[in-house]
């Protein structure tokens, strides 16, 4: 079972979902864990929970869009815990919409956080992992960026096809330098983000997915884990599945 003792690691949209789930199987393995989001209160507990497994956190309110805000909480996480070995993209948002009722501001809300939060946080730690000679760094994109979604938008599709053309692009101008990019692609999984489907909607979805389930957060975080590991070490610029075969590469 490999651990991350020592290691720090950064997970954004970690007050609840998924994100939540990969900051708490981060701290199973050891690691100091910064929960960032905007729902502080959330964020506090989940801190709180972590403490409680035996290992550090400290939650910041951060809002990924703004990159100024960004670059400053994460020059305070990395004052007090003194390094950031790992980052983990997860702040996210999912809307449903036909492409005649998506405004311009829906278009934009959904690329800045999905898309331009991940560079936001990405090029905030890169300069301390050049120093370190060592980084992981994980994006959560979708298998909706690989082969659509039923019901998701155009922009959410089109912002998660960005992180992975992102990853790829990353990973091959940091490889040189001991630092690894990839991104874990869910597929439906049982979150906040799908508490407005319909029964009716969950089971049509579930229908299609090859191992009949939906997906559990935990799934995807320990994905995460293993990517964030140094058994993963020789892997970079991948993005990995994790849909139950809802798509197959």
């Amino acid at each position: 079972m490999f651990k991350l003792a020592k290691k720090v690691a950064v997970v954004t949209g970690a007050a609840r979902g998924i994100g939540r789930s990969i900051a708490l199987e981060l701290a199973r393995k050891r690691a100091s864990v910064i929960i960032v989001d905007l729902l502080i209160g959330e964020a506090e507990k989940v801190a709180a929970e972590i403490r409680k497994i035996g290992s550090q956190s400290l939650a910041l309110q951060v809002d990924v869009t703004q990159t100024e805000m960004v670059r400053e909480k994460f020059g305070e996480a990395i004052e007090k815990f003194g390094r950031i070995d790992i980052l983990v993209n997860n702040a996210g948002v999912l809307q449903d919409a036909f492409i005649t009722d998506i405004k311009e501001e829906d278009w934009d809300r959904v690329i800045d956080i999905n898309l331009k939060g991940v560079f936001n946080c990405c090029k905030a730690v890169v300069n301390y992992m050049l120093q370190q000679k060592r980084g992981k760094i994980i994006n959560i994109a979708s298998v909706g960026g690989k082969d659509g979604f039923p019901l998701a938008g155009v922009h959410y599709s089109a912002s998660k096809a960005g992180v992975m053309g992102f990853t790829r692009q990353l990973a091959k101008q940091l490889a040189p330098y001991g630092i690894t990019v990839n991104a874990v692609a869910p597929g439906t999984t049982e979150t906040e983000m799908i508490l407005h489907r319909t029964p009716q909607q969950k089971k049509e979805l579930m229908e299609k997915i090859p191992m009949g389930r939906l997906g559990k957060p935990e799934d995807t975080a320990r994905a995460i884990a293993f990517l964030a590991s140094d058994e993963a070490s020789f892997i970079t610029g991948e993005t990995l599945n994790v849909c139950g075969g809802l798509y197959m590469d």
